[in-house]
């Protein structure tokens, strides 16, 4: 097996707490029902056809539409107005971080590994989400998809990374708390961890640099 030279993390629900709970959690702020919301993000378009949350998260379309339109559709799936006004800030309210697996990583790169994220997330949400964690200490390369017009599971998206970091693709492992985000990251020929649990993630990852002959940060 290839040694591996990075590591690329997705980072909401890797390095935070689980969006579901997030989700969950909106439910008490904003009243919004957890089907509910479900159902009318599962069902969202946009005028050209895409799904509402693609768009969002490609940057194609602002937060101020996304609000509007998921607005209109909880307004009809509940039979009520639905206020919309800081969603955004509430939903991280809701959202926190994974000390033990930035920790991990943070072991992982003093012992020489370089770090990436790549993540699908909101132009607007930059300023949330940035300074939960001391990102730029540790991750030398951020790709955001509404920043470079692309998401996950998106083939360029991933090339795009791994040019960023200038490493082959065999040598980089990814790890998302989406599987269908992992699969498309080996179909680019990254080695990929899904996440399911932080020890799970942790003794996986493990178990891969071990393999290629690299060494687990002590403590771990």
């Amino acid at each position: 097996m290839n040694r591996i030279e990075a590591v690329v993390s997705d980072f909401g629900g890797v390095l935070t707490t689980p969006l579901l709970a997030a989700f969950a959690g909106m439910q008490e702020t904003h009243g919004i029902p957890l089907p509910a919301l479900g159902r009318v993000m599962a069902g969202a378009q946009t005028d050209d056809g895409e799904v509402l949350l693609y768009a969002l998260e490609r940057g194609a379309i602002p937060e101020s539409e996304f609000l509007r339109i998921l607005g209109e559709g909880l307004r009809a799936e509940l039979g009520h107005p639905v206020d919309m006004e800081g969603y955004g800030a509430g939903f991280f309210s809701h959202l926190h971080p994974n000390a033990e697996m930035f920790a991990y990583l943070r072991g992982l790169h003093e012992r020489g590994m370089r770090m990436a994220i790549l993540t699908n997330n909101v132009r607007e949400w930059e300023p949330l989400w940035r300074p939960m964690l001391p990102i730029d200490e540790l991750f030398e390369v951020v790709v955001d998809s509404a920043f470079v017009g692309m998401r996950k599971p998106d083939p360029e998206i991933y090339q795009l990374t791994l040019e960023k970091l200038g490493i082959p693709a065999e040598r980089t492992v990814f790890i998302d708390d989406m599987e269908t985000n992992v699969e498309g990251a080996r179909n680019v020929g990254m080695q990929g961890v899904w996440f399911q649990t932080t020890e799970q993630t942790i003794a996986e990852l493990d178990a891969l640099l071990d393999s290629a002959g690299e060494a687990a940060p002590s403590g771990t």
